[in-house]
């Protein structure tokens, strides 16, 4: 593992006896303890996450927006200053590159948060892209650190990280909006509600070399409210009943916004001043296929019995032929019975279509369901 990406928070990762494990090119907490106590502990109470391995690209000048809007499938122009937005990074066939959050930081000001493993990819597509734009582009991923904190007593364990003038701001952040804050720490901080769980929280944006003491003070806060360090395996499991996609599974290369059921992100109405189409990179590809009737779909699938499916099984239909692929599987905590994601071919894709799944030669009896798996409690 040598030739892995360390983040600043490894030393404490170590300390509290984790599974380290390889993930997008970086040497990444897989567990703490157990993956159904991490998970469990969002689900009810706070998990603190390290995701220091995520790409941070700025985008600063005249021309951000317009930038944007030609780089990526979204309207950067629409973000108000202090609110974000996913959207997604396409190549001219209108493949996904990467999905992404947009923050809008300033009038003039983005912040672009990419997948670890694509963050290098992206940076580069966006320098390439942003070229006849007055707009800097600035790559600082090396010197950000990103710690979140996700669970229905984030806020109140954030805002005790929180300088006290800070607080209010804090807690009135809408979901998908961002604002600096100073913390407890005396750090300053990128404070977002954002999140990859399907539970309320914040990410905090600081800078490397602060990583460590908030990381410390935010477990010294957390602990009587519940608040556990959590690895990657409750991460994966959380946002699978989420119905969240994770890139490399439901987002690729093969695949465009589309086919994920993620078409309202694609604004092929995007227009200049002027009035005219913005032609941003895909664009073309992506208006023929969504004029086009899909050639496969993703679904949600409940299984009937107590055997998980995995990634990259065939789905098959109760006569035995290959309906589809899984690509993401696990047992549901939350919910107690397994779910998986996977792309089917449109004729079995509606709600309530009785399949299977090929679990090392056995058909599992699985049912497509409608996404997302779980939705937190209403207040």
């Amino acid at each position: 593992m040598s030739d892995l990406k360390s983040t600043p928070l490894e030393a404490e990762h170590q300390a509290a006896g984790a599974t380290l494990t390889g993930f997008g090119g970086w040497l990444m907490p897989l567990r703490y303890t157990s993956d159904l106590a991490e998970h469990r502990a969002v689900r009810e109470a706070a998990g603190l996450f390290d995701l220091s391995h995520m790409g941070e690209i700025h985008l600063e000048g005249r021309q951000a927006a317009a930038a944007l809007d030609h780089a990526l499938v979204g309207n950067a122009t629409s973000i108000a200053v202090g609110r974000a937005r996913y959207s997604m990074l396409c190549a001219e066939d209108g493949s996904v590159l990467d999905d992404l959050i947009v923050y809008r930081l300033g009038e003039v000001h983005f912040l672009v948060v990419a997948n670890a493993g694509n963050a290098e990819l992206v940076s580069r597509e966006l320098v390439a892209r942003a070229a006849d734009f007055d707009v800097a582009v600035t790559d600082r991923s090396a010197t950000t650190a990103l710690i979140a904190v996700q669970g229905p007593r984030a806020e109140q364990i954030v805002a005790e990280l929180t300088a006290p003038d800070d607080v209010e701001t804090l807690r009135g952040l809408p979901y998908y909006a961002a604002a600096p804050v100073t913390l407890s720490t005396g750090a300053r901080a990128l404070a977002a509600r954002t999140g990859y769980t399907g539970e309320d929280g914040f990410e905090l944006f600081v800078d490397r070399d602060d990583a460590g003491v908030l990381w410390r003070a935010a477990l010294t806060v957390g602990e009587p409210h519940g608040l556990v360090p959590a690895g990657l395996a409750a991460r994966d499991s959380l946002r699978l009943e989420a119905g969240m996609p994770l890139y490399g599974h439901e987002l690729d290369t093969t695949t465009t916004p589309y086919e994920a059921g993620l078409g309202r992100v694609v604004r092929l109405d995007k227009v200049h001043d002027d009035g005219a189409s913005v032609e941003f990179v895909g664009r073309a590809a992506l208006a023929a296929r969504k004029a086009s009737p899909p050639a496969r779909v993703l679904v949600g699938l409940r299984g009937e019995g107590r055997r998980s499916a995995r990634a990259g099984y065939d789905v098959v239909t109760p006569a035995g032929t290959r309906a589809g692929t899984v690509t993401s599987a696990a047992p549901s905590p939350t919910l107690g019975y397994p779910i998986a994601m996977a792309y089917v071919t449109p004729e079995v894709s509606a709600e309530g279509t009785a399949l299977a799944v090929d679990v090392r030669g056995r058909h599992e009896p699985f049912t497509v369901v409608s996404l997302p798996f779980y939705r937190r409690p209403t207040a």
